[in-house]
């Protein structure tokens, strides 16, 4: 009988994080089982002690030589086995090149398995900077490494929460930089990102907000002149194609007008200015997408929390956000072609 539900490859994360134990916690879960075929992709021993850690003792865990060879039954984890982060070397919340280095394996793996078309979308779970820094690989994060092996020109991150989302013309770069890279070019990527991702989401004709740089969106020049010289050309050459984006919106309220339903998605002109509303409003169920990959790729919208590392108590309600937005884009794109 064919089985209909997507294949997912999910990244172990540092497998001295909470990401093992998230993975755990969400793939238990029979809403999620009968959702999609899900097949983690790193150290089978890391899982075998994450089960132990959410009172998962007896947990099993099928080794799936390939995506399509895996049972994907219930009662059972099916992991594409790297044998790459030994429990005995690795400890819960220690950072470590060991760690990291096992962590990039595991999402470029992933990602040559979707590239491959081996499986539909990759969730990831999350990684640790320092750690993946001191294995030699120099990337801000997953999104980076993500782009260079996909070889994608333009590349955005966006939020995903149950009533918001958020794309970014900058992220993981300081103030001062970010500023400097509003640019009408840019700008226009982003709103384009967006229109591609609400698509990819299953939404036609997504209405677009463009938050301003500036309080009060620069108030005509009197706060910054960024709004007139750099956003507004963008949002004008923008509707010059068909799109429905506003004119660069006040910060303050911009978000919570696309909460009660205005808009679609915001686009959000840096880190923070986007980060907050999304965190204060979906810090366990947020999800972190990335956007103008040839692939599919969401994830947990949180860090590796070492401090609870171990202890069970991680909540898995941001990985399972995640899956499911995952299987949304690949179900709208088995429907319609639209990727992210």
């Amino acid at each position: 009988m064919h089985d209909s539900r997507p294949i997912l490859a999910i990244t172990l994360g540092d497998p001295a994080g909470i990401g093992p134990e998230v993975i755990v916690k969400a793939l238990t879960r029979p809403d999620i089982q009968q959702l999609c075929r899900a097949l983690v992709v790193g150290d089978r021993r890391i899982l075998a002690r994450a089960a132990t850690w959410v009172d998962q003792p007896h947990l099993a865990f099928e080794v799936a030589p390939r995506p399509d060879q895996g049972a994907y039954a219930p009662g059972t984890i099916s992991v594409l086995d790297l044998h790459n982060a030994d429990p005995a070397v690795i400890s819960p919340g220690q950072i470590s090149a060991d760690a990291g280095r096992a962590a990039v394996e595991s999402v470029q793996r992933a990602c040559d398995l979707a590239l491959a078309g081996e499986v539909e979308a990759v969730v990831t779970a999350p990684l640790n900077k320092e750690a993946m820094h001191l294995a030699g690989f120099k990337y801000p994060g997953h999104t980076e490494l993500l782009a260079e092996r996909t070889q994608a020109k333009r590349v955005s991150m966006l939020l995903v929460g149950p009533s918001l989302r958020v794309v970014h013309v900058s992220t993981h770069v300081s103030l001062a930089e970010a500023i400097r890279r509003v640019t009408p070019q840019r700008v226009r990527e982003v709103i384009d990102l967006a229109q591609h991702a609400c698509q990819a989401l299953g939404i036609r004709r997504p209405r677009i907000a463009v938050a301003g740089l500036n309080p009060h969106a620069g108030e005509a020049g009197l706060f910054g002149d960024e709004e007139i010289r750099a956003v507004m050309p963008a949002v004008a050459a923008a509707r010059q194609d068909g799109l429905d984006v506003s004119d660069p919106l006040p910060p303050d309220t911009v978000f919570l007008r696309a909460v009660k339903g205005e808009f679609d998605i915001v686009v959000a002109m840096y880190h923070d200015q986007g980060h907050i509303p999304m965190k204060l409003l979906a810090f366990d169920s947020g999800v972190n997408v990335s956007i103008g990959l040839p692939i599919i790729r969401t994830s947990v919208d949180h860090g590796t929390a070492f401090d609870i590392a171990g202890t069970g108590k991680a909540n898995e309600s941001s990985m399972v956000a995640a899956i499911e937005v995952a299987v949304q884009m690949a179900q709208a794109h088995a429907q319609t072609g639209a990727a992210a």
